[in-house]
């Protein structure tokens, strides 16, 4: 890097500054979002769920439903079921499809879970819905994207939904509105043996 004068720092940071400035004063349109958070990498519910917090501090109802993940009670239910009724946490899988070994069965409860889901993406009252590794049952095909995608047509035009899981496919990246794709460089399970632990997993 270039050393630069505390002058000249400083004139920099100014062209800076002003160029943010304009880009800001330029994004002056409002609108509900999809947002897909995929790959391969850990930290997609995660990152989800912090936008989650970001609505409960804002005031805002949120929906989550999590498919696939429901043969355990996440420390995320317990710590959300202290917002009562501005949160609505519903875990409806049976676990990983390696764990249930019923084809049938995941199906079905996977589209209980995506009818309880529509309820809420249809609900005005619920700024923000978060759909915990439905992109999963798309790629294992218990979900149809169709389904999904006309699914994601009645979302109220104020309101936002996330979608994670890895896999999601091409059709769902372009119709969302923010795509981010987690990309694993390293990992203590693989690379240490090292299992899941409170805190860091769930």
């Amino acid at each position: 890097m270039t050393s630069l004068t505390p002058e000249q720092y400083k004139q920099k940071m100014q062209r800076r500054k002003q160029v943010q400035e304009q880009r800001v004063s330029q994004a002056a349109q409002e609108k509900g979002l999809i947002i897909v958070n995929t790959g391969n990498g850990k930290g997609k519910t995660t990152a989800a769920l912090g936008m989650v917090m970001r609505c409960l501090g804002h005031g805002y109802q949120v929906a989550i439903i999590q498919f696939i993940k429901g043969a355990w009670e996440p420390a995320e239910k317990a710590i959300f079921s202290k917002w009562g009724e501005q949160i609505r946490f519903h875990a409806l899988g049976e676990g990983f499809t390696w764990e249930t070994q019923d084809r049938d069965r995941d199906i079905q409860k996977v589209y209980e879970a995506w009818n309880l889901a529509l309820n809420f993406i249809r609900n005005p009252d619920f700024k923000l819905v978060l759909l915990d590794e439905v992109n999963v049952t798309l790629k294992l095909g218990y979900l149809k994207l169709e389904d999904l995608l006309v699914g994601l047509d009645e979302k109220r035009v104020d309101s936002h939904i996330i979608l994670t899981g890895r896999g999601a496919p091409s059709d769902l990246i372009e119709r969302a509105d923010l795509v981010t794709e987690m990309k694993m460089i390293k990992h203590p399970f693989r690379e240490q043996g090292v299992k899941a632990q409170a805190g860091i997993e769930y």
